[in-house]
C-alpha cells in the first residue's frame, strides 16, 4: 500500500477496502473468508427472520421480536451488500465498481453499524410479553417500534452523510482507487465532528445497553414473580449488547484514529477490523439460536417440517397406485387381501391339527374322548 497523502487534505483513507496492497497471500485469503462469514451469517438470519415471521402469524410475537427481526435484516443488508463489495476490492486490490458504488459504500455500511447500536438500545424500552392478535391482522405491533425504527434510520443515515461526501475515484498509474479525502478548510469541523459521532453513536448507546441489562438482569433473578424466563430474554439481549461492543470497538477505533488526524494504523490492524465487523453479523443469529428459547423451538420446528414433507414424499412414491373409482378400487383391494389370506399357510397349525387327527388313544379315560372315531360312532 504504497501512496501519500495528499498536500491539501487533512486526511487520507481508502474507501470499500484496503487497495493497492502488495500481499499476494490476501488477494485469494481475504475474500474466501469475508465469502464464508457472508454465506454463513446470511443463512443464519434468513432463519432466524423465518422463525420470527411465523411466531408472528402465529400470534406469539412480541415487541423485543420485531426488533430482534429489524436487527437481523440490519445484518443480513451488511452481508450481502456491504461484505461482497470488501472481498471484490481485496480480490482486485483496485476499484472496479464505478463512481456510485464508491460514493455510497461507506455511507451505507456505516447507517447499519450504527442502526444495529441504536435498535439494541431501543430494546431497553420493549416489552417481552406475547402481542395480542387485533382486527389489524397476525402481524400486528405497536405503533412505537415503527417509529422508533424510523428514527433510528433517520439519524443514522445522516449521521452517515460525511462518508459520502468526502469519497471520491482517483486515477493512481493504470488502476483506479476510491478514497476519502477531507480538505483542510473542513478539517476544524469536521475534527469536532469525529469526536462526537462515534461516542453519540456507538459508545453511549452501548455502554447504557450493557448497564441496563446487567442491572435488569439482577432484579429478575432476585425479585421478578418468574425469574427464569426473564433472565433468559434479557441474558440473549446482553450477550447480544457486549458481542456488538466487543467486536465493532477495532472497526470504531481504527476509523476515529485516522480521522482525528493521527498516523495510519497498520494495514493488519484495519483488515482483521473489517473482518470483525462482519462476523459481528454472523455470529448474532448462532446466539439467538442457542439461548433465546422461542428462537430454537421455532428452528426445530422448521426442520421437523421440512423432514416430514420429504418423508410423506418418499412414501407417497412407494405407494402402489390404483385404477378406477373409489369403491372398484376399494373392493379389489378387499379381494387381493382375502385370497392373500387363504393362500397363506400356517405351518406349526396345520402340524399340530394333523398330529391330532392321526394320534390313536387307547386310554380309556381320555378327557378328550369326542376326538376318537370309535367313540363318535
Amino acid at each position: 500500500m504504497d501512496i501519500e497523502r495528499p498536500a491539501n487534505v487533512s486526511f487520507f483513507d481508502f474507501v470499500g477496502g484496503v487497495q493497492l496492497l502488495q500481499w499476494e497471500d490476501t488477494r485469494t485469503a481475504v475474500p474466501v473468508l469475508l465469502i464464508g462469514i457472508c454465506v454463513s451469517g446470511a443463512v443464519g438470519n434468513l432463519l432466524v427472520l423465518l422463525i420470527f415471521i411465523r411466531d408472528f402469524r402465529n400470534g406469539r410475537g412480541s415487541e423485543v421480536k420485531a426488533l430482534l427481526a429489524s436487527l437481523a435484516s440490519t445484518d443480513l443488508a451488511i452481508l450481502l451488500l456491504c461484505a461482497p463489495v470488501r472481498a471484490l476490492t481485496y480480490y482486485k486490490q483496485s476499484w472496479t465498481l464505478g463512481g456510485f458504488v464508491c460514493r455510497t459504500t461507506d455511507w451505507f455500511q456505516h447507517s447499519c453499524v450504527v442502526a444495529k447500536t441504536l435498535i439494541l438500545a431501543v430494546t431497553t424500552r420493549a416489552k417481552h410479553n406475547l402481542v395480542p392478535r387485533t382486527d389489524a391482522g397476525p402481524l400486528y405491533s405497536p405503533t412505537w417500534i415503527h417509529g422508533a425504527l424510523m428514527s433510528v434510520w433517520i439519524v443514522s443515515m445522516m449521521f452517515s452523510i460525511p462518508q459520502m461526501l468526502f469519497a471520491s475515484l482517483v486515477p493512481y498509474g493504470s488502476e483506479t482507487i476510491c478514497v476519502s479525502e477531507m480538505p483542510v478548510c473542513a478539517s476544524a469541523f469536521m475534527s469536532l465532528f469525529y469526536k462526537i459521532y462515534p461516542t453519540v453513536t456507538f459508545a453511549l448507546p452501548v455502554i447504557f445497553t450493557l448497564a441496563y441489562y446487567t442491572k435488569t438482569l439482577y432484579t429478575a433473578v432476585n425479585h421478578a414473580p418468574s425469574p427464569r424466563h426473564q433472565s433468559k430474554v434479557i441474558l440473549v439481549l446482553l450477550c447480544l449488547s457486549g458481542e456488538l461492543g466487543l467486536m465493532l470497538l477495532p472497526e470504531w477505533g481504527t476509523f476515529t484514529w485516522i480521522r482525528l488526524g493521527y498516523n495510519k494504523p497498520p494495514v493488519g490492524l484495519l483488515m482483521f477490523a473489517q473482518i470483525l465487523l462482519y462476523a459481528c453479523s454472523s455470529l448474532s443469529p448462532v446466539i439467538l439460536m442457542t439461548m433465546y428459547d422461542d428462537v430454537r423451538r421455532g428452528l426445530v420446528a422448521i426442520w421437523l417440517v421440512f423432514t416430514c414433507r420429504g418423508k410423506k414424499r418418499a412414501s407417497c412414491e412407494g405407494c402402489p397406485k390404483t385404477e378406477g373409482n373409489g369403491p372398484e378400487a376399494g373392493a379389489n383391494a378387499v379381494a387381493n387381501a382375502v385370497s392373500q389370506e387363504k393362500e397363506k399357510t400356517f405351518p406349526d397349525v396345520e402340524h399340530f391339527w394333523t398330529g391330532r387327527r392321526n394320534t390313536h388313544v387307547d386310554d380309556e379315560h381320555d378327557p378328550v374322548p369326542w376326538e376318537r372315531e370309535e367313540k363318535m360312532l
